[in-house]
């Protein structure tokens, strides 16, 4: 907990409404930012962090007293089972290597943008097949001005070239160019998705991702 990057610390204030991780145990904080639209317009009523046997959990309004209340004496592993949430795997990359970059910005409005890239707030990263079509594609989820979250996806049929991680590189260039922290979160049984961020310099330090499921 003390070893956090003081960039990614500055950016988990920034999302969470505050920071204060305790040595061990969970730690509840309510922010008002949990009433308000994310970066795709909804809100997340709740998001959490874990890693080893602390645990911090941002939550909305009125909140925090019932939920240390569900979560008092339990040790961190239950906090999923207790809330209801589901766990994903939370990745940074403060280095990211040099290269030359993959793709072309375009506006979530352009007409050759699949639906999925549509809700990033931010223009989006996308390469194109050979007949000049979609055929992968990066959004940002701009949580705030010092991080943003890359997410990847590439039709089937371009799978196994390396253009996700060419995409994902490029993407986590200009992030950090802009001064933002570039972030990568995934399920923690996507094999193909660790090891697009294990290639791009987005190591596993065992932080995982707290919040509702997505169609609660």
């Amino acid at each position: 907990m003390n070893s956090v990057p003081d960039a990614v610390r500055v950016h988990l204030e920034a999302w969470f409404g505050g920071w204060n991780p305790r040595p061990s145990g969970i730690a509840v904080v309510e922010s008002d930012l949990r009433a308000k639209a994310g970066w795709d317009g909804k809100v997340l009523p709740l998001v959490g962090l874990a890693h080893d046997d602390w645990a911090i959990v941002s939550v909305a309004p009125g909140q925090a007293n019932e939920v240390a209340r569900r979560l008092h004496g339990r040790p961190v592993d239950e906090i999923v089972g207790v809330l209801e949430l589901m766990t994903a795997l939370f990745r940074w990359n403060l280095h990211v290597a040099p290269g030359h970059d993959t793709g072309e910005w375009v506006a979530t409005s352009d007409p050759r943008v699949p639906a999925w890239l549509r809700p990033f707030n931010g223009d989006v990263l996308v390469a194109w097949d050979d007949d000049g079509h979609y055929g992968a594609g990066v959004g940002r989820k701009m949580h705030n001005a010092f991080g943003h979250e890359i997410s990847v996806g590439t039709e089937e049929a371009l799978r196994g070239r390396g253009i996700a991680r060419r995409l994902v590189t490029t993407a986590a260039r200009r992030i950090q160019a802009e001064g933002a922290v570039p972030t990568y979160v995934h399920l923690l049984d996507n094999v193909a998705s660790s090891k697009v961020a294990e290639a791009c310099g987005f190591a596993d330090l065992g932080w995982r991702y707290l919040a509702p499921p997505e169609n609660s």
